[in-house]
């Protein structure tokens, strides 16, 4: 800046001063100084950040301890498990609650035995122990080889309970004892055998032999506990046990021609079982195990005969030989189908194949090839439904019997025989 010297001396000092008070000032960069800021800034937010995080985490913990403290000194006031009456169950010391409450869970459980079971029942090892030396197989000679079943001793003599089916065509039979006698073989005789109802007698020479008590099937409750004692698929499997409960009551089956009312159990029948017993929580008989249900859908369907059913025709085959009174036409045949009847243009039915010589119906007349349609005028269309109506008469009864012969339909009387089976 000129301050108004004359001398050219002063005025080139003067101007040299200035210049040099311009380039002296300080630069100034404003792209430099925001990074610059930013950059101290980050710092500053980086630190701060860092601050608050270790804060949080400190007071998180804090307060989770907090918690887990007060919940393990019961602070906090949760429900117990109660019992039906309302009563608080008290905690085990060293247990939380949720802890008690699952351990009264698993220990109030009752098993499968304690709902099927009444108070005063005898425990399966205890039924076992009663009932095995009881039980019996059964090896049937017939022409074909040889089968396996089940038996019962029923009398100290040596009479033993078995299914028909276990000894059908059999040439020679012998009884199998428990391995309290050493499985010692006796050869057996045939007292009485009934296919319509799936029930045989054979007898042993054999004393002091270990009665199995009988029973009431007319007692049974569905959901009761149900065992289940014999050889199931041989021999080798002797004396094999299983348990369940009873499923259900008076079930209808047809088998074989044969209507047959039977209890069912979910304790494990297999083949070689038949005969064997079906045993309550008291270690006494209450049916034979007679029919094992195997199906593609579904599995685990026992059958077996009740007891009250098969003492009455264990008193006729003991005293006859045969069911006294069993009504009987003397005929053998097949069933006429739905398909086989559209097809013939014939109606649907029962075909004569055989008849027996000296029968009740070949006194009264009925030939091979008849159609049986019906009895005293109630149609029938299979075998099966032919027998079930048969059974409500008896020996002796006089009856009329529908049939299809030569296009025309026919009704013969017939007086009934009385079934001789051995």
């Amino acid at each position: 800046m000129y301050d108004g010297s004359n001398s050219p001396e002063d005025r080139e000092r003067q101007e040299r001063m200035e210049d040099q008070d311009r380039y002296s000032e300080y630069s100034f960069y404003p792209e430099e100084s925001v990074k610059a800021s930013a950059k101290k800034k980050r710092s500053g937010s980086r630190i701060f950040l860092n601050t608050l995080l270790v804060a949080t985490m400190v007071i998180a913990l804090g307060t989770t301890s907090l918690i887990g403290y007060t919940l393990l000194s019961g602070r906090y006031n949760i429900s117990s498990p109660t019992t039906d009456k309302g009563n608080k169950m008290p905690a085990s010391a060293g247990t939380t609650v949720q802890d008690t409450e699952v351990e009264s869970i698993r220990t109030d459980l009752p098993t499968l035995t304690q709902l099927s079971t009444p108070d005063d029942a005898l425990s399966i090892p205890e039924i076992v122990e009663k009932v095995s030396p009881s039980v019996v197989g059964i090896s049937t000679t017939t022409p074909t080889g040889v089968a396996v079943g089940t038996g019962i001793i029923m009398s100290s003599d040596g009479y033993i309970l078995t299914n028909a089916h276990v000894i059908e065509n059999g040439t020679e039979i012998t009884v199998v004892l428990s391995k309290t006698f050493d499985s010692e073989q006796i050869k057996a005789e045939v007292i009485g055998s009934d296919e319509q109802s799936d029930i045989a007698v054979l007898k042993i020479d054999k004393e002091n032999l270990p009665a199995a008590e009988f029973g009431k099937s007319s007692e049974l409750v569905v959901g009761e506990a149900a065992i289940v004692i014999g050889n199931p698929l041989g021999f080798e499997l002797e004396g094999s046990v299983t348990a369940g409960i009873i499923s259900a009551l008076n079930r209808t089956l047809t088998i074989d021609d044969r209507e047959l009312n039977l209890i069912q159990t979910d304790a494990s029948v297999n083949h070689g079982n038949s005969g064997g017993p079906l045993i309550n929580a008291y270690g006494q008989v209450v049916g034979i195990t007679s029919v094992k249900i195997e199906s593609t859908y579904g599995e685990g369907l026992g059958f077996a005969i009740p007891i009250d059913d098969a003492m009455v025709i264990v008193e006729d085959l003991m005293k006859y030989g045969y069911v006294k009174g069993r009504p009987s036409l003397g005929i053998s045949g097949e069933d006429v189908t739905e398909i086989y009847s559209m097809y013939y243009g014939i109606p649907q039915g029962f075909i004569v194949r055989a008849v027996d010589e000296g029968s009740a119906a070949e006194k009264a007349g009925i030939k091979v090839n008849d159609i049986i349609i019906g009895i005293n005028g109630q149609l029938i269309t299979n075998i099966s439904e032919f027998n079930k109506l048969k059974a409500d008469f008896k020996a002796g009864d006089k009856i009329s019997v529908s049939v299809y012969r030569d296009g025309e339909r026919q009704d013969i009387d017939v007086i009934l025989d009385e079934a001789h089976q051995g």
